[in-house]
């Protein structure tokens, strides 16, 4: 019998892949690299994620006693050496199939506790509605003053037949008997111990016997609804605000999620946005940008502002005018707007004006930097 015993180990043995093959991993990966690979193939082929796939669960337990012995030292020297007899305890291998405590189902806890909501078994899923996002697009104005607005959605709401629990008038729901109210259930499958969210309940822990007819036992229906967005000036593309608890509704009777306004703030035909400072180009007259004046400047108030041009300027030259940009968000500072001047060329002149500009021209020049542009080049002829 003993031989025997062995013969039928050995065969289970050799019919068992590599554990390297198993992880997809060279034999001299290091522990970094292990845990890379057993992430993807756990995350992939999860029983949770693959109900009812027996491949999928086969490929899960396969990769999670891979990495059981790759990753501990000790046992992946002595399946260096050994292969998979080095656990075999008939064969004088490692007792228990190698594999301490609580087999993967431990392992992959530790390493994904999404899947199951925490360390440990016996964890019921969390019933709590789903976050919404609502993508919204806002005029420069609208960020610049703020902005109260109503928004229609539709969303899974609490069944107001039921309150919410499910059931129907009278009808309370009970523990599952399946689960206990864990909301999942472990089998043991030699060593290994698969959890699994309970097909009973569907993680909730608990059954209704006689169902809401409006929603069915789940507790909430689609509704539209509509809802006042608040948007507080100085907001800017990307600016997210949260609306507590106007996500979608809890399952029977959950906590419902948050609901999350994305907003875009879009183009401006005059203003170009950079923070808090707001950037525009304005056509100034040669006259005005030569002898100097006031001029009038559009403001995203949607008022006219005075703005002093110096004599001599030049095209590109900037002004800042103070505290005329955007509000900082909930900071109560404020931007500037800044002014980039483009000296506009007459055309059309009549008669007269041609005259009196010609004898500008031949009273003297007048233009520093196009008489010391010049100079510069003849010095680099003269010296080349």
């Amino acid at each position: 019998m003993v031989a025997g015993f062995h013969f039928i180990s050995d065969v289970a043995n050799m019919s068992k892949r590599d554990f390297y093959d198993v992880l997809g991993v060279s034999k001299d990966a290091d522990e970094k690299t292990l845990k890379a690979a057993y992430r993807k193939l756990a995350m992939a082929n999860h029983p949770d994620r693959n109900q009812g796939d027996d491949a999928a669960e086969e490929r899960f337990r396969e990769a999670s006693e891979a990495y059981e012995v790759l990753k501990d030292p000790q046992k992946r020297a002595a399946y260096d050496r050994m292969g998979h007899a080095a656990f075999d305890q008939s064969a004088g291998g490692f007792g228990g199939g190698g594999f301490g405590g609580g087999g993967f189902s431990d392992i992959f806890d530790q390493m994904f506790s999404e899947f199951s909501g925490g360390a440990g078994g016996g964890r019921q899923r969390n019933s709590g509605g789903n976050d919404l996002r609502y993508d919204m697009t806002v005029s420069l104005e609208d960020a610049f003053n703020g902005l109260q607005e109503d928004i229609s959605i539709t969303v899974p709401a609490s069944c107001d037949s039921c309150s919410g629990s499910g059931a129907s008038d009278g009808a309370k729901p009970s523990t599952c008997g399946t689960c206990g109210g864990a909301g999942r259930v472990r089998a043991q499958q030699g060593f290994f111990a698969v959890e699994r969210t309970c097909h009973a309940c569907q993680g909730m822990g608990q059954v209704i016997s006689d169902p809401c007819r409006s929603c069915g036992g789940e507790g909430r229906v689609q509704r539209n609804k509509t809802l006042s967005v608040s948007i507080p000036a100085g907001v800017d593309t990307g600016t997210r605000i949260r609306l507590s608890g106007k996500g979608e509704a809890g399952v029977r009777g959950g906590p419902a999620g948050d609901l999350y306004i994305f907003v875009t703030v879009a183009p401006h035909p005059i203003f170009t946005r950079d923070g808090n400072n707001l950037y525009m180009k304005i056509p100034v007259p040669m006259a005005v940008a030569t002898l100097g004046d006031k001029i009038e400047v559009p403001t995203i108030e949607g008022k006219l502002a005075r703005l002093s041009i110096e004599a001599g300027t030049q095209s590109g030259r900037q002004f800042r005018m103070r505290g005329k940009g955007m509000p900082a968000l909930r900071r109560g500072a404020v931007g500037d707007q800044i002014v980039e001047v483009h000296v506009e060329t007459p055309t059309n002149l009549s008669k007269k004006q041609k005259e009196l500009l010609q004898a500008f021209s031949e009273a003297g020049t007048s233009s520093p930097e196009s008489d010391s542009f010049i100079e510069r080049v003849k010095r680099i002829w003269a010296d080349s």
